[in-house]
């Protein structure tokens, strides 16, 4: 069964999510405190994470900078009011996803089930995409560089394969996002952006991902 952790001081909120993921086969174990959920997370056993942005001790995106450092773990930030930019900068830190407070909790659900769906083995396909100094492992969702593993979250790893499976496509941002995200491109288009410029950097110094002025972007390399 996925265990989720929480990290969220609103214990009502604790206890309600609780109560339902279980009806979704989903365990939630949850912390009041930054400090706590970051110690629960080093144990091990946590499939995915949902993080407040307004906590004590120190904000969500500390706590995201933190566990970004230390981990790949699946992130769904909880933004208060929806701010934009708190989005973008929850993703700039490789937040996974977004949820604006207040949500339904199925929608939660349903953004958990699809990270959740794409990090499982057996809904992955089999196979590896190699482009000279880099190969693309889809089975284990995972990319190396030189031989050197690359350190991507789920979201810019689905990013890349879906670049790469279609070299010399232009990608627009909006069938990128409703590729990766399932929700409203036209209002969250700069995410697109920020995800293509962390993946850029994690990339560097080869140059694998090419723009197109006022269209999207696309993947360039040679099949090895």
């Amino acid at each position: 069964m996925p265990r989720v952790l929480l990290i969220d001081d609103d214990r009502r909120l604790a206890n309600l999510l609780g109560r339902y993921l279980e009806k979704y086969g989903l365990t939630l174990e949850s912390a009041a405190r930054p400090s706590s959920g970051l110690a629960r997370l080093a144990r091990g056993g946590i499939d995915l994470v949902i993080l407040d942005v307004m906590l004590p001790e120190t904000d969500g995106f500390d706590v995201c900078r933190t566990i970004r450092a230390e981990s790949d773990v699946p992130v769904i930030m909880l933004t208060a009011r929806g701010e934009v930019m708190d989005r973008v900068v929850g993703l700039e830190l490789g937040a996974d996803d977004y949820l604006p407070k207040p949500f339904e909790p199925r929608e939660l659900v349903a953004r958990i089930q699809r990270i959740l769906k794409r990090a499982d083995p057996h809904q992955r396909q089999v196979g590896v995409l190699q482009y000279e100094r880099l190969r693309i492992d889809t089975q284990l969702r995972s990319a190396a560089l030189d031989g050197k593993p690359l350190e991507l979250t789920a979201m810019e790893y689905r990013l890349l394969e879906l670049l790469a499976r279609r070299p010399g496509k232009t990608f627009g941002r909006d069938e990128i996002l409703n590729v990766l995200r399932g929700v409203d491109a036209e209002l969250y288009s700069r995410s697109v952006d920020i995800l293509v410029s962390r993946l850029r950097q994690k990339l560097r110094p080869a140059e694998f991902i090419k723009t197109v002025r006022n269209s999207g972007y696309y993947f360039v390399g040679k099949r090895a």
